[in-house]
């Protein structure tokens, strides 16, 4: 992290959710990092106000990856600085089959907690994104990339099955949980995307810590997800594609078509019954791949008009997304990464897709 301009931050700092306690009025950005004290020498200091809250958190994208797979250099700095500019400074890259780590010595560009590559099983997901193998090399894979990660590895744990014709799992239960094992032996958190109903019992009662999209999630699932204290990223703004992927796929796989539909019509009604229960919920796009980046805002007001209260939908992409992830908020010391916007943003989420100012290793960056 390189030194930058002292910065004063002034107007309302926002520091956690409580209106009573986690206000400041101003913070300081000295070498590059949060100071709750004035400095002696603020000569040349620069000064932003408005409503700041530390960075954005996208808790599932896809850096370095499109509809093809893995992409250039140039076209992964794109994405991150589009996000970037969106105010999500923490991404949770949920899944790659590209090196993204040259990223790490850029302060100009968002942090990256990577998952490594998803693994799938053969002949079942996107083609040119995941390791595809077969559940006797299960444990095998999620050891190599929970190695190579930054703390995540990623399974796909249903997709579509050609003979069924809808959705179904991919794992048999007798591989997942000593693969979970693994992960957690070497220190990583294990995430599943799982679209349907019948895949999700084996992977919690298997040990699994967060599953993505969850639109399958029912009354008998729910106290499961509670009880076991797994955590859900519904990807909403992704999972209204759905009515669109219905459609295309309707000739070749009505079953599916159907299900994806259904899934697609109780998706507020899912995340509100998960919440009202006490599952964890986090904010994240799933961009990349099919979906543009820069999305966080609207996942944000997703999650609101799925029943989250607003400061509970912005939590779940600030400060409580950023305990879940082991990264610092707007503490003393921390990096200096943060968003001001022209209103408080607990009274309305969609002043997040407003930024004014961006701030990002103690630079202005936006």
């Amino acid at each position: 992290m390189t030194d930058g301009p002292v910065l004063r931050i002034r107007g309302r700092v926002l520091t956690g959710p409580c209106p009573e306690t986690d206000v400041l009025d101003e913070v300081w950005v000295v070498g590059g990092r949060i100071s709750l004290r004035r400095p002696t020498d603020t000569r040349g200091s620069v000064t932003v106000s408005g409503w700041a809250l530390p960075g954005l958190v996208d808790a599932h994208c896809h850096v370095g990856l499109d509809a093809h797979g893995a992409v250039d250099e140039a076209t992964a700095e794109r994405q991150a600085v589009i996000d970037r500019d969106a105010g999500a400074l923490l991404l949770r890259d949920a899944g790659s089959p590209a090196d993204t780590r040259w990223m790490d010595g850029r302060d100009d560009l968002p942090r990256l907690i990577r998952a490594g590559r998803h693994i799938a099983r053969t002949r079942r997901y996107i083609r040119e994104y995941a390791h595809e193998i077969e559940p006797e090399r299960l444990t095998e894979f999620v050891r190599r990339e929970a190695r190579r990660s930054d703390g995540w590895v990623k399974l796909v744990g249903d997709w579509i099955d050609r003979e069924r014709g809808d959705l179904a799992p991919c794992w048999p239960r007798e591989a997942l949980g000593p693969a979970i094992a693994a992960a957690h032996e070497e220190g990583a958190r294990v995430t599943a995307h799982c679209f349907a109903e019948d895949s999700l019992r084996d992977l919690v009662e298997s040990g699994i810590d967060c599953v993505e999209h969850a639109t399958g999630l029912t009354e008998d699932t729910i106290p499961l997800f509670v009880e076991h204290g797994v955590a859900i990223v519904p990807t909403l703004v992704n999972i209204a594609t759905f009515p669109a992927l219905a459609f295309a796929g309707q000739a070749r796989y009505p079953r599916w078509a159907d299900h994806m539909r259904r899934l697609y019509e109780r998706r507020h009604d899912t995340v509100r019954a998960a919440y009202e229960a006490g599952v964890r919920i986090f904010a994240g796009t799933d961009a990349g791949g099919g979906l543009a980046h820069g999305l966080i805002a609207g996942e944000v007001a997703e999650l609101v008009a799925a029943g989250l209260p607003p400061v509970e939908a912005l939590s779940a992409a600030t400060w409580r997304a950023r305990d879940w992830l082991g990264r610092p908020g707007l503490t003393e010391g921390a990096p200096a990464d943060l968003v001001l916007y022209p209103e408080d943003p607990r009274e309305d989420v969609r002043v997040l897709a407003h930024p004014t100012r961006i701030v990002l290793a103690g630079r202005i960056v936006g």
